[in-house]
């Protein structure tokens, strides 16, 4: 062996012995890793070779588990209770127990409904004829009596309203029946009902003396419709109607004046008062307490609006006051007052005092009274000259 071959040979062996050494030590070491394979290469007549490194592999890092948040549930709180406010009740209206009573409810309402009808001649005159006459008012049945002057017409219109008389002894052709006769004789139609409450008329509610104010107010209404018309009514003129009222008669004018402007002349004598409380106390004194217009007050307040008294302002109609000064039926305060109020109010009205006459004229005393009514009538329903 020449000596180039020996020193590759003991080249070779070297590197075996460090190769044997690197894996003592790789063994002892506490890493716990498997050393990495190292390639042996064999030497060769070429120059030395340096191994070739494998390539470390990277490690595959272990992906962290990042968990999967659960949806987190999001509690259902219980629901707060909303107060809900109590709706407060819308108040029912009480009705009104007085109200159609008032003049205003009176006002309120309409009237004239059905027909006025004859039932039979009662009598013939040399100026007009005398029929029984019915018609409705409130579902009630109103008699009266009805004298139509003779000639063709048409003639204005006079209701002839009568006073108390005991309905025991009371009869259709009463103690008024001579002022609606002189009536007839100066040229008008008169009509003279006798109230609910006087037979033969029904019976019916008549507080106040209001019913009887609606009998008026439906014959007023019975009188525009038919007035003129063919029927028993032909002669009347609709457009000219008068009251005529004694006492109680008188009181219940007062209330249709408030309630209607469609009559255009009143003759008040010997009127009971537009208040209400005066008329109660003055009845229940002339009866000695054995009755009134209530058995149990209304309010104050109440009495206020049934009594015409605090409605003169809306009296359209010219008004004619008669009082005898010894009246002791009524007091001839009440005529005196009624007279200052409608003149402080500017109504067209004339006021006259009979000396020595009593609630209902006699004498002298009397037929100056239906002359003085008929020249009235005569201006204010017939015009200037009658």
């Amino acid at each position: 062996m020449d000596k180039r071959e020996s020193q590759t040979q003991r080249m070779s062996w070297l590197l075996g012995g460090l190769l044997g050494l690197t894996l003592i030590v790789s063994a002892c070491s506490g890493s716990g890793q498997t050393p990495s394979p190292v390639a042996i290469v064999q030497a060769t007549n070429a120059p030395s070779t340096t191994p070739t490194r494998q390539p470390t592999p990277t490690p595959t890092s272990t992906p962290t588990h990042t968990p999967t948040s659960l949806p987190t549930e999001t509690p259902t709180g219980t629901p707060t209770a909303t107060a809900t406010s109590t709706p407060t009740p819308t108040p029912i209206p009480i009705p009104d127990p007085f109200a159609e009573f008032t003049v205003d409810g009176l006002t309120a309402r309409t009237y004239g409904e059905g027909e006025l009808q004859v039932e039979e001649v009662l009598n013939v005159t040399n100026a007009f004829t005398r029929t029984l006459i019915t018609y409705p008012s409130d579902s009630l049945t109103i008699y009266g009596f009805m004298n139509v002057p003779k000639g063709e017409g048409p003639f204005p219109v006079v209701l002839v309203l009568h006073g108390y008389v005991d309905p025991a002894r009371y009869n259709t052709l009463t103690y008024t029946t001579g002022y609606a006769d002189a009536l007839a004789r100066a040229g008008y139609l008169v009509i003279h009902p006798n109230f609910r409450n006087w037979p033969p008329s029904d019976s019916g509610l008549e507080n106040y003396r209001v019913g009887q104010a609606v009998d008026v107010l439906d014959l007023i209404g019975l009188v525009q419709k038919q007035g003129g018309q063919a029927g028993p009514l032909v002669k009347a003129d609709p457009e000219r109607i008068g009251l005529w009222g004694h006492s109680m008669g008188g009181g219940i004018s007062q209330r249709v004046l408030t309630v209607s402007d469609d009559v255009d002349a009143a003759v008040l004598y010997g009127a009971m008062s537009g208040d209400e409380a005066l008329n109660h106390k003055r009845i229940l004194y002339f009866t000695n307490g054995a009755r009134g217009l209530w058995d149990v007050a209304p309010p104050e307040e109440a009495l206020q609006r049934i009594s015409p008294i605090n409605y003169l302002d809306r009296i359209t109609a010219a008004v004619s006051i008669h009082h005898g000064s010894l009246d002791d039926q009524v007091p001839l305060t009440w005529s005196e007052d009624l007279c200052g109020r409608l003149q402080a109010l500017e109504k067209p009205v004339e006021c006259f005092t009979y000396p020595d006459q009593p609630h209902t004229f006699v004498g002298e005393g009397d037929q100056l009274f239906v002359q003085r009514v008929r020249e009235f009538f005569d201006r204010t329903l017939k015009g200037a000259g009658g």
